[in-house]
């Protein structure tokens, strides 16, 4: 059988070739590449990415794909019919049991030519909102990217929007942040800016644009602002009006005093813009100044106590970004609060017969300017119940329960003493502070341990020696409390208050020893929030005026509201427990009259421009103010002579009101006594004698009377009568010298009040004498301070 002869592609191997191997078979070569040169093969981790080819394959198919779907939707989509929000709807908001409690009023709209518009009226909106609005397309791709990369990053909401594309919002869409409605918008405006003239989209614009106050239109706005027709405005009521359509809520400095900052930038930014774009001369820039807009003329069905809720309801859901003003001044929205019917109306009533009824313009000048605002929490769950924001608000239009403009006075005073316990302070001297701490509480003492030299003035100048921090607070002593802040630390004080819920951002915050008298302007609400976490035994719920929101078949949704625990409970009950002894025993005594047992503290503010009452049973937290205000020129007055007093406290007409109020809103529940859990060392000591026939006095010349049953209260010091300098305190000399605090244990420690001190011989030779409740008292050796920049009645 003859050999086979070898498969093509092998060569013959010479048998006699001595150790020759059989070749391998040969590989097939790799395809030339054009040019004769052959194809390299990727190999390794290049062949984990892809070819240029198909780099450029797939870039050129997306283009065809995006090119295609913007054909399409120009094609598709149509400019529509102007949508509702065009003719806006109303709101409806109820009370919490459904029931209903206002409607915000009828669109207000009144279309215009463009040529009835100012020039500078029209180029201070473009300033402000689109400065190249005449040269550049309908859309803006780039600040669209631009928009979203800011708004992703944190930097800031921006829309990236055109004024037409704004326009197709305002007029043919709606407000709704959809990609639905960003994609519609976007097509409509391109066509829009093919088919219509700028003229008409900058007309359409300014006709359907939102300026606040239920304004739409610039025709509408300028009346509702400035009385006046569109036509008559000047470059710098055009430039404020340009200036709302970016947060026209916000930006109404007369509705929102404390907006006055942000909307003068803002204004200054719409006329440097004019001025960049040549619209406007430098020299005219300097020489505009900011026009006051007019008062707010609120409508009719929102008069009395409904007007001051609505608003106060829109300005918490456009605050907490559930809607903005934009959206909400659509209308439509079914709006169910958390106010309670009856305990508002009971509110009103309290107002009225104490402090309202009692008014008389004609014959007292001073009752002119009396102002008053309270509101009413459920601790528990933070939900506001109730609220009085002044007489009616189609004539007084500031919300005087959330206006921030008032010092709160010593009722920041509960504050500082629970950051104390919170933070485990001590003394200059290493005592834990507790409510039985001593602290020296001598008029004009100059504080220790401060970076700044200040001696606080006491209420009408009472030197006090020696006395315990429940004294003090029963008192409301300056001296002990601007001591006692430093000893704690102003920057862990203003700590643990933003804690319990007063705004980081509040005016006046300053971490300073002047802080323990209440130089802060926290609102009414403000303070309630605080002291609702207080009520809590220290956990902190957020407060709401929202139960639901719906409009049609679609609920909105609300922000979470968990609990947080502020401050330890240790530190809220042993606070609760010293505002308890206010209410028993100190300057808040009238609350007794609730009939629930209640923990309070009151306040009176700088020149009596403000006087307050802030206090609290287990499950109801309620803060009154009374507010001086000139209703002519909205000027802070002090309220001297007001109601027929010389001097009006926190324990007057305010804690009148809130046991009036308290008493009704808890009528047919039986009260609750505080469940407290204290601080180790502050177990209440046993209460000092005192004269039966003598009680507290919160202002000089008001005496607020004793309960039937209940042991007197101490006296409140009056300047030294008898005796050595602070020797047997108040009437020093007298039978009775020394009354509650001189002459006793804590007077004047070793050597003021001894056996006879504050007795028949009280105020002699033994009794307070130079070293009675001074050179003991914890001076420290500090130089003496300078008068406080805000004098205090406490």
């Amino acid at each position: 059988m003859s050999d086979q002869s070898p498969p093509p592609g092998w060569t013959p191997r010479d048998p006699d070739a001595p150790g020759e191997r059989p070749p391998a078979r040969a590989r097939p070569q790799p395809a030339a590449a054009p040019g004769g040169k052959p194809r390299r093969k990727r190999t390794g981790w290049r062949r984990l990415f892809p070819t240029w080819r198909m780099v450029l394959g797939g870039l050129l198919l997306i283009a065809l794909l995006i090119g295609g779907a913007l054909v399409a939707g120009y094609v598709l989509v149509e400019i529509p019919p102007a949508n509702a929000a065009a003719t806006a709807q109303s709101n409806v908001y109820l009370y919490s049991d459904g029931s209903p409690l206002a409607r915000d009023g009828e669109v207000n709209r009144v279309n215009v030519a463009l040529s009835q518009i100012p020039r500078t009226a029209q180029e201070a909106v473009l300033a402000a909102e689109d400065r190249d609005f005449y040269s550049e397309r309908a859309v803006d791709p780039k600040a669209m990217l631009r928009a979203a990369w800011n708004t992703a990053t944190g930097k800031g909401t921006q829309s990236g929007s055109t004024i037409t594309q704004q326009y197709v919002k305002n007029y043919y869409l709606g407000q709704e942040q959809t990609i639905n409605r960003k994609v519609k918008e976007f097509f409509i405006a391109i066509k829009l800016g093919r088919e219509k003239s700028k003229a008409y989209i900058l007309e359409g614009y300014l006709n359907t644009s939102y300026f606040g106050r239920n304004a739409y239109g610039i025709q509408a706005a300028s009346q509702a602002y400035y009385g006046k027709d569109v036509g008559r405005l000047t470059t710098a009521e055009g430039a404020y009006l340009a200036t709302l359509l970016n947060s026209p809520s916000a930006f109404d400095v007369v509705s929102h005093p404390q907006a006055r900052p942000r909307a003068l930038a803002r204004w200054n930014y719409v006329l440097d813009g004019m001025v960049k774009k040549e619209w406007l001369t430098a020299a005219e820039r300097t020489a505009t100044q900011f026009p006051e807009p007019g008062k707010v003329r609120p409508a009719a069905g929102l008069s009395g106590q409904r007007g001051y809720l609505v608003e106060a309801v829109k300005d918490y859901i456009t605050a907490h970004k559930i809607l903005d003003d934009k959206t909400l001044a659509e209308g439509g929205y079914r709006i169910t609060t958390t106010i309670d019917k009856r305990r508002q109306n009971d509110f009103v009533e309290a107002v009225d017969a104490q402090l309202l009824g009692k008014l008389d313009p004609g014959a007292r000048k001073a009752d002119r300017l009396v102002r008053a605002g309270g509101v009413s929490i459920d601790p528990a769950t933070g939900k506001v119940v109730a609220m009085y924001g002044g007489i009616d608000y189609t004539k007084q239009y500031v919300n005087n329960a959330t206006r921030h403009d008032y010092q709160v006075a010593s009722t920041f005073k509960p504050f500082v003493f629970a950051s104390a316990v919170e933070n485990g302070s001590r003394t200059q001297d290493g005592r834990r502070i507790t409510p039985n701490t001593l602290y020296n509480g001598d008029n004009k003492r100059p504080v220790v341990g401060g970076r700044v030299r200040y001696a606080p003035e006491n209420e009408g100048q009472v030197s006090y020696g020696n006395i315990t921090v429940n004294t003090a607070t029963d008192l409301s002593v300056n001296a002990v409390y601007a001591q006692m802040a430093v000893d704690v630390g102003t920057a862990k004080v203003k700590q643990t208050a933003v804690a319990l819920g007063i705004p980081e951002n509040t005016p006046n915050f300053d971490a300073g020893p002047a802080m323990a008298l209440g130089t802060m302007q926290a609102s009414v609400l403000d303070m309630t929030q605080a002291y609702a976490t207080l009520a809590d035994h220290g956990r902190r719920t957020p407060y709401t005026f929202l139960e639901k929101i719906t409009k049609g078949d679609d609920t909105i949704g609300l922000p979470g509201r968990e609990p947080t625990q502020a401050v330890s409970r240790e530190a809220a009950d042993t606070t609760t427990s010293m505002l308890v002894s206010v209410v028993d025993n100190g300057t808040g005594t009238a609350a007794l009259a609730a009939g629930h047992p209640a923990a309070g503290k009151t306040g009176t503010g700088e020149l009596d421009r403000s006087a307050w009452f802030a206090a609290y049973t287990p499950d109801l937290v309620t803060v009154v103010a009374m507010m001086g205000q000139d209703p002519d020129t909205g000027t802070l007055q002090s309220l001297y002579g007001a109601l027929g007093e010389s001097r009006i406290g926190g324990g007057g007409y305010p804690a009148r009101i809130w046991a009036g109020y308290t008493k009704a809103a808890l009528e047919g529940s039986d009260p609750l006594d505080f469940d407290l859990e204290l601080q180790p060392g502050a177990a209440q000591l046993p209460p000092p004698p005192t004269s039966p026939s003598d009680s507290p006095e919160e202002t000089p010349g008001e005496r607020t009377p004793t309960p039937p049953g209940r042991p007197s209260p101490p006296v409140r010091p009056t300047p030294p009568t008898g005796g050595q300098d602070n020797g047997g305190q108040d009437n020093g000399g007298r039978d009775n010298g020394g009354q509650t605090q001189g002459g006793q244990n804590q007077g004047g420690q070793n050597n003021g009040g001894q056996t006879q001190g504050g007795q028949d011989n009280g105020g002699q030779t033994n009794g307070g004498q130079t070293d009675g409740g001074t050179t003991q008292g914890n001076q420290g050796g500090a130089t003496e301070g300078l008068r406080p920049p805000s004098a205090f009645l406490e």
